[in-house]
């Protein structure tokens, strides 16, 4: 499922915008950082052997234009999340954002807007510490699939 697609006609719809391919076309690269479906998928090579790995859909960071949109078109309550002041964004940093946040976030120069509470509070945990956090989360899903 592309959710970016998703998010994009539900808040298309929330602005009574009527939805529709050239809406698409024309809102999506408006709203989303990368706006194309890039996939995770192919081959992995394991200690079992070569496994297939699912597509995904990419991250949900929105651009300054979805941002905006969604504070003050849809008006939707957003979370801000502070880095700590020590904190270095990196493009590890970055990935893991698209990776772990399952929800609609900006990425500003001094922290990270969701639109999730419970992401927040998630996030919140860690003192924003963004590369805690997704260290945490690869961690837990290693473990999961041990």
């Amino acid at each position: 499922m592309n959710w970016k697609e998703t998010y994009t006609k539900i808040f298309l719809k929330s602005a009574n915008i009527a939805i529709g391919e050239n809406t698409l076309k024309e809102y999506m690269p408006m709203w989303w950082k990368n706006s194309r479906s890039k996939g995770t998928g192919g081959l992995r090579l394991t200690d079992d052997g070569i496994t297939f790995m699912s597509k995904g859909t990419g991250g949900l960071r929105l651009t300054d234009d979805g941002i905006t949109f969604i504070k003050e078109k849809l008006e939707l309550q957003t979370y801000d999340v502070p880095f700590p002041n020590d904190f270095n964004l990196t493009t590890q940093v970055i990935i893991f954002l698209d990776k772990y946040l399952d929800t609609p976030y900006y990425l500003a120069d001094d922290g990270v807007i969701v639109t999730n509470e419970k992401k927040a509070m998630e996030l919140m945990l860690f003192s924003g510490d963004i590369r805690k956090y997704g260290l945490n989360k690869a961690l837990s899903r290693l473990e999961n699939q041990e």
